[in-house]
């Protein structure tokens, strides 16, 4: 196995404390990165800051070109990322592709778009000819980032390339299990010419270092639990700065009575286990109409009970590991406390120790009712429950009764619009499970209630981590009127220019 040393990439004093990843395969080591002390974060954040200053002067077109020459650095080193992708989470290669290619083409969409959506752009004034305006976008200064270790590649740079468009600095925090991914992109980000101090990666514990980083920060990126989100939203508001996060989801999956089975069943399979459930937009609970219930449930395990489990970086795997100890333990008792209250196992529910530590069959359950925590909690796990629906709307009504509204999808012919518009859900996928909306990079992707705040892609993606600023000169005559012309006189003329400009306004 090939020992990552990405030393290089990580801000850190001399001879500070090593932290050694594992991989969840086999808990053999993967690479070791120093850990962030409180003296190399506050002086990340002091550089970062001098960077940006020089930064926000680059054209957004050097500052585009950046980026795509990243982009390509990312294909040229495809197979290294999938390999160390793997190793650091212990997902399947195919899940690890699908992340690989959202970050090249996420990279791709922003070195594009951000230059014409950044610019200055003139707005109508007051007066016409007589109020020149002009909309800014500022920088914010210093972005703070924090990410999970589920999705070590499309998150910490999803987050950080719209940032460093829009001309901020970034502070990353990926997560202490998977640090060496994000470290190697950077280091394929400063080779396309990032200036090396613009973007440092801070290792350590969040009880430790994730305070001082929303302390510094000018804004803050967040993706994890809804728990922690509603934590650093109020530090947020303390300081008036601005926030945004991808929080938890209990995302539902509907087939409707006209859904084409042939494509619906192995898209839910898809939708629930890849990445091994490990996904905040994956699919957790199913819901049937009855008219198609036997049919579909009976394909839908026979799938299921197929996939093949494996440990390792080759592509053969339709399933990986689970990412640790606290995955294992959450997805055994979340099954454990449904099957002794009645919940049936219609396939998995068990570890596989034979296959890594951190292995779980992908499972299936019926019979799911209130009381049991797979039926509200997110387990994040290879861990779906089947429903039966005695109509679509019922199924949708059941799927809606929620406190979250991250991500669902469809599967009808004729309804999945009908479905879509009556579901509060930041995203909603008709007849695929989750890759149509997020990779639509060009479109907004984001939480409803208790999933989050904000919204990742599309325009709103990249401008809210600007400030805008509007610039108007007025010219020959103020606002107020020429003060010759008297109160009345201008009252009166102001009067006949307001209901002139309502006609062409």
């Amino acid at each position: 196995m090939t020992v990552y040393d990405l030393a290089d990439a990580v801000t850190a004093d001399p001879g500070a404390p090593r932290s050694r990843i594992l991989s969840p395969f086999d808990q053999e080591p993967v690479g070791e990165v120093p850990l962030t002390g409180s003296a190399a974060l506050d002086r990340a954040f002091t550089t970062a800051s001098a960077a940006q200053k020089a930064w926000e002067t680059t054209s957004l077109r050097d500052r585009a070109r950046i980026l795509e020459r990243f982009a390509g650095l990312l294909i040229d080193h495809r197979d290294d990322l999938l390999d160390l992708i793997g190793l650091e989470t212990g997902k399947n290669r195919a899940s690890a592709m699908e992340e690989f290619a959202d970050t090249v083409l996420w990279t791709h969409h922003v070195a594009r778009r951000g230059p014409a959506l950044l610019r200055e752009r003139r707005r109508p004034g007051a007066f016409p000819v007589l109020t020149r305006t002009v909309e800014r976008h500022l920088p914010k200064g210093v972005v703070g980032v924090i990410t999970p270790w589920n999705y070590p590649l499309t998150l910490p740079i999803g987050d950080a390339v719209p940032a460093l468009m829009a001309g901020n600095a970034v502070i990353l925090k990926p997560d202490s299990q998977t640090p060496l991914t994000a470290a190697a992109a950077l280091s394929l980000l400063r080779e396309a010419g990032l200036p090396t101090e613009l973007m440092q990666i801070a290792v350590g514990p969040g009880r430790r270092i994730g305070a001082p980083i929303v302390e510094r920060s000018d804004f803050l990126m967040f993706t994890g639990s809804t728990a922690t989100g509603r934590e650093l939203a109020a530090r947020c508001a303390e300081r008036l700065i601005g926030f945004s996060a991808e929080l938890g989801g209990k995302n539902p999956l509907l087939v409707l009575a006209d859904a084409d089975l042939s494509r619906a069943v192995p898209g839910a399979v898809h939708a629930c286990f890849a990445n091994s459930g490990q996904l905040c937009i994956s699919m957790e609970r199913i819901y049937v109409h009855e008219s198609v219930w036997e049919p579909f449930v009976t394909r839908f395990v026979a799938r299921t009970r197929a996939l093949r489990l494996a440990a390792g970086t080759g592509w053969d795997a339709d399933m990986g590991s689970l990412a640790g100890a606290g995955q294992l333990r959450k997805a055994v008792e979340a099954v454990d406390d449904a099957r002794a209250k009645g919940a049936t196992v219609l396939a998995g529910g068990r570890p596989r120790p034979d296959l890594g530590p951190y292995f779980y069959e992908p499972t299936v359950l019926s019979n799911v009712v209130p009381g049991m925590r797979v039926h509200d909690e997110e387990t994040f796990g290879p861990v779906v429950s089947l429903y039966r629906a005695a109509s679509d709307e019922e199924a949708v009504d059941a799927a809606d009764d929620s406190e979250y509204g991250l991500n669902a999808s469809v599967w009808s012919r004729r309804r999945g619009g009908w479905a879509a518009r009556r579901l509060h859900s930041g995203t909603v996928n008709i007849n695929e499970g989750y890759g149509a909306a997020w990779a639509s990079h060009d479109a907004p992707m984001g939480g409803f209630k208790a999933s989050g705040l904000g919204r990742r892609h599309g325009d709103e993606g990249i401008l809210k981590y600007t400030e805008a600023q509007t610039v108007a000169a007025q010219r020959l005559i103020p606002i107020a009127g020429p003060a010759a012309l008297g109160h009345r006189a201008w009252a009166g003329l102001l009067t006949g220019g307001v209901r002139a400009l309502r006609r062409f306004r």
